[in-house]
């Protein structure tokens, strides 16, 4: 297998643009999707990295931040995914999402050589499903994001609604790492706690667990909870928190364990968070952020 086609990570998901309409505040434009929130915050950590993607050709300029940031492009033609996204009161965790139009399935993935993938794709649960299935085979490590699987376009009103899926279970047991925000995690397991909420995944499956919410992130692995508060000044760049959460956690942890891999990303999400657009600072930043921040607790 030629270099080409060896990498530490890969991410598959669609490019999409959105239109935020944020409480009591002008509605604004967002270009991206989760495959480049992601894929940008685990850049910095220097590791080799590849998207595989949607996109039209119209709108390949979205792709110059994954360029610019030495990430490799595995193109496939298809309809970019244009969505809405209400905020209808200060929390930022309340949200309605409504899809617009287009976005096209990712069915296939090159031939590289078995990694670890994250996968955060859009669009019909069987389809992933499927795809997740046949890259398992293939000798992938996955991480997973719940929130394409759970979250499902009405296909006559295009709202999207936050759903429990019987499949969750062969999924958590699939996966090396799985992402979620907190009300994903109780549409799941019914309780509104964190650390129950990781508890319960755990125990069906999930062996790395990684929560965010409003206040922080949390991860469970191996019968540990560990917590990391945010530090984010503002939350005018909201759009993309738990992506770029779990694109630089998954990066760390390479080398780091738990508690310190958690304490990046969650540096790392509170510069993203105060400014719109995928993570724009370097290593040095998120360090020195660290530093700043309130240290990881046991939960």
């Amino acid at each position: 297998m030629s270099k080409k086609n060896q990498y530490d990570i890969v991410f598959v998901g669609q490019m999409g643009r959105g239109t935020v309409v944020p409480f009591e505040g002008v509605p604004f434009v967002i270009l991206g999707s989760p495959v480049l929130f992601a894929s940008i915050a685990a850049s910095c950590v220097g590791k080799r990295i590849a998207v595989v993607t949607t996109i039209s050709k119209k709108e390949e300029y979205l792709l110059e931040p994954m360029k610019k940031a030495d990430i490799d492009l595995y193109i496939q033609p298809g309809e970019t995914a244009q969505y809405r996204v209400v905020f209808p009161n200060a929390n930022v965790d309340e949200r309605q999402a409504i899809h617009v139009k287009g976005g096209s399935n990712i069915e296939k993935v090159p031939p590289f050589e078995p990694c670890l993938l994250h996968c955060c794709c859009m669009g019909p649960r069987e389809v992933q499903m499927d795809l997740m299935r046949s890259l398992k085979a293939r000798g992938f490590r996955l991480s997973v994001d719940m929130q394409g699987l759970m979250l499902q376009a009405d296909r006559e009103t295009g709202i999207v609604r936050l759903e429990d899926f019987p499949e969750k279970k062969e999924i958590l047991r699939m996966a090396d790492f799985v992402k979620l925000d907190s009300k994903e995690a109780q549409a799941l397991t019914g309780t509104d706690v964190l650390q129950d909420q990781a508890a319960i995944l755990e125990g069906w499956g999930s062996p790395e667990t990684i929560i965010t919410s409003s206040g922080g992130v949390l991860a469970r692995s191996h019968g540990t909870t560990k917590y990391a508060k945010f530090s984010n000044r503002s939350t005018k760049g909201r759009m993309g928190r738990g992506d770029t959460v779990i694109g630089s956690y998954i990066a760390r942890r390479f080398d780091y364990p738990v508690e310190d891999s958690l304490q990046f990303a969650g540096a790392l999400a509170s510069i993203k968070m105060e400014s719109v657009g995928p993570f724009a600072g370097s290593l040095e930043d998120v360090i020195e952020r660290m530093g700043d921040s309130v240290p990881c607790q046991s939960i």
